[in-house]
């Protein structure tokens, strides 16, 4: 077993200070808890990020847009516009 020093600000010291008084926790097994909780979080999380995931897709060329999607109003009048009618 090995020994720690760890500094924590107020607000993380309070923290602490709350969960071994709910818990009746000496403050190694609360920070022990902790660190493990957070092990099994971190083994759950998807290896590779969303925006590497979208990073890879292949979407085509693109530029087919007839307007900027913050303009999605003047894009449909223009799209109504182009439309044969019958």
């Amino acid at each position: 077993m090995s020994l720690r020093t760890v500094r924590l600000d107020d607000e993380t010291e309070k923290a602490l200070k709350h969960v071994t008084k709910k818990t009746g926790w000496s403050v190694s097994a609360a920070l022990k808890r902790g660190v493990l909780v957070l092990n099994e979080e971190i083994s759950h999380r998807p290896k590779v990020s969303a925006f590497e995931i979208y990073r890879r897709l292949d979407l085509g060329p693109g530029g087919y847009a007839i307007a900027p999607s913050t303009e999605t109003r003047r894009g449909m009048q223009l799209a109504l516009k182009r439309k044969p009618r019958l």
